[in-house]
This record gives C-alpha cells, structure tokens and sequence, in this order.
C-alpha cells in the first residue's frame, strides 16, 4: 500500500447500505478512509495501524461498540472516536464520553452533521499531537544551561541539530551569556563526547605566546623552552577544539590559523615537521564579526571558513522570564557549599530581578547570587541583602508578584446578585454551547471540563425541569 500523509479515518459500521451513504457523505475529505464491517476487524485494523479517528457504529454483530471504546481508553491510543447508534440516549451518550469519546452522533443524522464532526475531531488531533511535540521538546535545562524560555529552546534545538555534524558553529553573543558552556553543549551532544574538550581564550594569553599554546613548541624554540610540549590543538585531537574570543586573535597567527583548518596539519613552533589531527573546531566572541572583519581586524577568509553554522545567545535581559530560575539555581548551589539555609527569594527581590536589566548577563546573576549568600543569614533572600545597584531598583507595582501577608482591603467590594449555583453553571454553558453552535466537545474545550460533565448536566436539568426561569 502507498504511503500517504493524509490522516486516516477506519469506519466501523456492519450495514453495507449506511457504509455507503457513510463513505457518499466524506468522498471530498483530504483523508484516508478506510472500513471495517465487525468490531474483530476494527480492533485489527487498530492494533495494526491506529487511525486519527474512529467513526463507529455502537451496535455490531459480534460485539458492542462500546467494547472498542473501552479497548482504544484502556490502551491510551491516540485516536479521536465518534458514536453513532440509532439507540440515543442521555445515558448511552455519558457512557460513551465516560469511556473517551470525542463525540456523539444520533442516527438519523445529515452528512453536515459527519463532516463538521469529523474535521473537528482532527483538529483536535492535530492539536493533541502539537502539544506533545511541544512537551516532548521542552527543556527547562539542557548541558550546563538554566532556561525554559523560548529563545533559549530554539538554541537547544540548533544544537541537537548541530552536534552530529563536523561543520565549524560560530558562537556569538554578549560577555556572560554562556558561549563557553554552550560550545561544552554541542561537544557532549556528538559523537566526539568521550574525546577530549579543549578550550582557549584568544584574549587571556599574551600575543607572543598564542601559537605555541595552539600549535605547541619543541626543545630550545624560545627562551624558556625546556623540553618539547604539546599545543592546544594536538591536545584536542578526536574531540572539539574550542577557541573563545576568537576575534580578539592577532591578525598574522589568523593566517597560520586558517592553514592548519585547510588542511588540518599543525607544526610546532620550532619545529620542521608536521602532523595531522582530526578535530572540531569552535568559536566565539562577544564582538561583531562582520564590524571587525570591516574593520581589517579579522580575516574575512577565516570568517567564512568558521562561519558555517551560526548560533546567537540571547542576553539574560531577553528571556527575563528565566532570570528568577537561574537565580534559584544558584542560590541552592552555593546555599549548600556555604553551609547556609537559604530556601528562595522573597516577592519584593523577585520583583527587583525581573526588572533589572543584567547588563552583566548569567555571570553578574551568578556573582550577585554568592555575593547574597556569603554576607547574610536568613531563609529568604530580601531586598536590603541585594548588592548595589540591584537595592535601588524600584519595580513597578504589578511586578510584585504577591504580598508577604494577605492584604486586607480598606472598604468591601460592593455587593453583586447572589445566583444559585446551578444557575451560574447552566448560564455559562449555555452561552458556551451558543458560542460553539452547539457543538459539545468544543464547548468542553473552552470550559475547560470534560464533555460528559456537560452531557450530565443537560440531563439533569431535563429531569429537574429547571430553566433560568425556575429555581429548584
């Protein structure tokens, strides 16, 4: 059978006559539809191949309907299923949504009525299964980061991508953002993850010693060489070779630079020989490497040859809906290495360090946040613990997320119409039901309850009597 991306939809219904006029009424849906005339071969078609939804008939000849309802909720299969049944009733129709029908249909019923269930069902399922990617690729932390924000799930996601390859990744973004631990990231994400991870800050060692420190040296190269040394590079051969602040880099070793990544050979300062190593390199800086490749600082050939996969991180005061994680992060790390009994930030500091702009990024996050449990005592961290220039923050008044203590108003709300409450619920799914056009499971939906509390209800107001007239 060919493969195909439409969504399925297996029938179960044993008349050949209702089958027809069942297959006449979907003939223009963008589906796949397939048949079963007995329950035995619906749940083989099911257990084989679990359709997006079931249309099924609750009255077949080797079994009830409501039997493969139990069967598709007891195995949690994703699949929506629509009843039909010529037998409907208030009772029938709660047993079904009890045993996780999508949504109930009477017979006789028009083919509008089929085609606006059945495309509800799908979007329902199109939904359910976006939401579990979603769930599934959700990350509050990943290899040394702390952030569920969005921009930080999307520099997960180029990672995941990323790590496999060989390809050179050009880390850019401000100092503190984490670009060291995010190159750590892509290494234990490869298959290069048991090999060596080595690192080097182009700005922290002197001009002069830069290409002994990537290449190495041998015996008597310069002044101070006792004794032949491994370089950086022949250190990381078979794993990831991690050079920070790349563009800081003097302008004649880029060039040398540039040859050892063509052909992947190095010669040790000193030395006349060469040798081969399998590495991967990758970069960062906190500059903009088009201004500095402008500027005649960086060698646009070796932009272009490291430039391949680019990945930005994004400033802390970017994705403030992380800040309060970072920080309670650290103030559990170093609460327990201090030896204090810190348990979290009062609502007041919250509030100070979601306004804060942390120009500093994670490292000055990371440095209040020991600065705070090293000088104070307490459980709660509160605001006149914060260093300067956090404690002359003032944030606005909705940023401060609930009170110490319940606060009392001045003067009560004034007075309002006491309802019943059956009348209540009865009113808002009714304007629900309007709303939806009387489409059950979306009222659901935005009530946020199960369609069988709804069904219950109706039911029990048709044998109450009750109506927003008449109170029990």
């Amino acid at each position: 059978m060919p493969t195909t991306s439409l969504p399925t939809v297996l029938l179960i219904e044993d008349s050949p006559t209702l089958s027809l006029l069942y297959k006449g009424y979907l003939r223009h849906e963008d589906i796949q539809l397939c048949h079963s005339s007995t329950g035995a071969e619906g749940l083989a078609f099911i257990d084989g191949q679990c359709p997006d939804v079931v249309v099924l008939d609750l009255n077949l000849p080797d079994m009830e309907g409501m039997d493969i309802l139990k069967v598709i909720q007891k195995q949690n299969l994703p699949c929506a299923a629509i009843v039909i049944t010529a037998y409907g009733s208030i009772d029938v129709a709660v047993d079904a949504m009890r045993y996780g029908a999508f949504d109930f249909i009477e017979k006789p019923f028009s083919g509008k009525r089929l085609l606006v269930t059945l495309r509800n069902a799908l979007n329902s399922r199109s939904l359910q299964r976006q939401i579990e990617q979603l769930s599934q690729d959700f990350r509050p932390n990943y290899h040394g980061f702390i952030g569920s924000s969005l921009a930080m799930q999307r520099v997960y996601r180029i990672i995941d991508s990323a790590a496999p390859s060989k390809a050179t990744v050009f880390i850019t973004g401000e100092s503190g953002t984490g670009k060291e631990v995010c190159a750590e990231a892509i290494h234990q994400q490869s298959p290069r993850s048991k090999q060596p991870f080595i690192a080097l800050n182009c700005a922290a060692i002197p001009r002069d010693l830069m290409e002994s420190e990537i290449f190495g040296h041998v015996k008597g190269a310069f002044t101070g060489a006792s004794g032949e040394r491994k370089g950086a590079a022949e250190q990381a051969d078979g794993g990831t070779f991690f050079l920070d602040e790349i563009c800081e880099m003097d302008i004649d070793l880029q060039a040398k630079l540039l040859r050892f990544i063509q052909t992947g050979k190095i010669q040790k300062v000193g030395g006349t020989g060469t040798k081969t190593v399998d590495l991967r390199f990758i970069c960062a800086t906190n500059r903009n490497p088009l201004d500095e490749v402008a500027a005649g600082r960086f060698r646009e050939d070796l932009f272009y040859r490291l430039h391949v996969i680019p990945l930005h991180l994004p400033p802390l005061r970017e994705r403030s809906e992380d800040v309060l994680l970072i920080a309670r992060q650290f103030l559990q790390t170093y609460s327990t290495e201090e030896h204090k009994e810190f348990v979290g930030l009062s609502p007041e500091c919250e509030a100070i360090f979601t306004a804060y702009p942390w120009l500093g990024n994670i490292r000055e996050l990371q440095n209040v946040m020991r600065n705070i449990v090293v000088l104070n005592q307490g459980q709660w961290v509160e605001a006149e613990m914060l260093p300067e220039p956090l404690r002359s923050v003032r944030p606005q008044p909705q940023q401060l997320l609930k009170p110490h203590k319940t606060a009392q108003p001045d003067t009560p709300p004034p007075p309002q119409e006491i309802l019943p409450l059956w009348q209540v619920e009865k009113t808002a799914i009714e304007n629900a039901l309007r709303y939806c056009q009387d489409n059950i499971p979306n009222a659901a939906a935005l009530l946020e309850v199960s369609p069988s509390t709804i069904y219950r209800k109706i039911q029990g107001w048709q044998k109450n009597g009750q109506d927003t007239k008449t109170k029990p």
